[in-house]
């Protein structure tokens, strides 16, 4: 079984409601307003309400790998960091189970669990009484610091998982970096997302204390169209990309096997690097149309090389040695100069949108959650982030969180997430 998208059966339909789901759209009530005219509840339910409702669809969580890495990217995410309070292995080995569990009903979807109304609801609420998978995924790695001693795991630490340093232009702020786990949560819809966070913290209090958390976003349109998002400097953010449905890509760029000379336990989990990054988008706005896309290398509007007519267009740099249409020290060409033919970055991106509001200085909070997967961390973040020190770009950028983190394996048969980890050290 692979992590790609299967269409929902008919079973997967019914458990997740999809005339609620969908009357609750229509009526704003998810932010989009109130419908406006004349028209009549009874005419836009039966427009809304259909069995292809997103809200339906279901991603499996079980397989090789985790879903949510080689995934289509959906609209919403929260990416939460926690410190894992159990004391000994026995503790961790019962956290991860338990996580398992809440993964597999929650992507699952199916009718909220109820209490005597005298005892705390175990489920917010926040869906309803049936909750809709809507195409959620809850991806889990771990962080360095799992592996300092509590638990006995020194021996099976990554060869590259560590703490991740402050690069030249990074300004980072201990209250957001690492963390013992990093969950990626992603789904259609916003308050999906939300309820698997909260339900997670529900169910964990005693297991799982949060370290830190960033919501992030997708553009609609993006999302809808499978089109290359664009990121709020108005550029498109990812058309390098490797093909994600590409199964020997992924196998050679993302998935760690016995090339990697990992610990048994890691084979088909990735390393992930995720970094928060604060622009400076007041500064940007005044900054010229030309300058912007020098800086970036493409075109804004098409998002094709300079000097090319489509976004995914061969640059050519070979053909351009002195930069005389994309800037030598552009953002594309150094984030993968094509020295050695296609993806000298040798990672696969799947990063946010992110808005905090206001900083304390009055500007906007607001940026990118990079976030990339890759079976080697030192040939891909963080090669592709020292060909990146001192870009131009650095002076409308600021990282100031994330972390390195490593994607556990996936989940086959009655298996629970980290158990080759744990049955490794036993």
């Amino acid at each position: 079984m692979t992590e790609q998208d299967k269409p929902a059966t008919a079973a997967t339909s019914a458990i997740a409601n999809p005339q609620r789901r969908s009357l609750l759209r229509g009526a704003g009530l998810f932010g989009g307003g109130l419908l406006a005219g004349g028209l009549g509840s009874a005419a836009w339910f039966g427009k809304l309400a259909s069995p292809a409702d997103p809200a339906s669809e279901v991603v499996p969580y079980r397989g090789a790998h985790q879903a949510g890495i080689t995934t289509p990217a959906p609209q919403e995410a929260i990416f939460i960091a926690f410190d894992v309070l159990a004391k000994d292995r026995q503790g961790l080995q019962q956290t991860l189970q338990l996580l398992t569990e809440r993964i597999a009903f929650l992507t699952r979807g199916g009718p909220a669990a109820v209490s005597p109304p005298k005892l705390p609801p175990p489920d917010s609420g926040l869906l309803g009484d049936t909750v809709s998978p809507d195409r959620l995924t809850i991806t889990v790695a771990v962080g360095a610091s799992l592996f300092d001693g509590r638990f006995g795991l020194q021996a099976q630490r990554p060869q590259h998982l560590s703490q991740m340093p402050a690069f030249p232009n990074d300004a980072l702020d201990a209250a957001w970096c690492d963390g013992d786990l990093l969950l990626q949560c992603c789904a259609n819809a916003r308050e999906t997302v939300i309820h698997a966070v909260r339900d997670i913290i529900k169910h964990c209090p005693d297991k799982l204390a949060a370290r830190w958390k960033m919501d992030g976003f997708q553009p609609a349109g993006a999302v809808r169209h499978n089109s290359t998002p664009i990121n709020l400097f108005g550029f498109k953010d990812g058309t390098g990309n490797p093909d994600s449905a590409d199964a020997a890509q992924m196998n050679a760029l993302v998935w760690v096997d016995d090339k990697d000379k990992e610990p048994a336990w890691a084979k088909g989990g990735s390393y992930v690097a995720i970094r928060l990054i604060r622009f400076t988008l007041e500064q940007w706005d005044r900054t010229p149309l030309g300058e912007q896309q020098g800086i970036f290398g493409r075109d804004k509007s098409s998002g094709a090389p300079l000097g090319k007519q489509h976004e995914f267009d061969d640059p050519d740099f070979a053909a351009d040695p002195h930069g005389q249409h994309v800037p030598l020290d552009s953002h594309m060409r150094r984030a993968e100069p094509r020295q050695h033919g296609r993806h000298d970055a040798r990672l696969l991106r799947r990063s946010y949108s992110y808005s905090l509001g206001l900083t304390k200085s009055g500007q906007l909070d607001m940026g990118l959650v990079f976030i990339c997967f890759q079976s080697n961390l030192q040939t891909g973040f963080i090669a592709t982030q020292k060909r990146l020190n001192g870009e131009p770009l650095e002076e409308y950028i600021k990282p100031f969180g994330g972390g390195y983190f490593f994607a556990l394996p996936g989940v086959e048969g009655n298996g629970w997430l980290g158990q080759s980890l744990l049955q490794a050290t036993a």
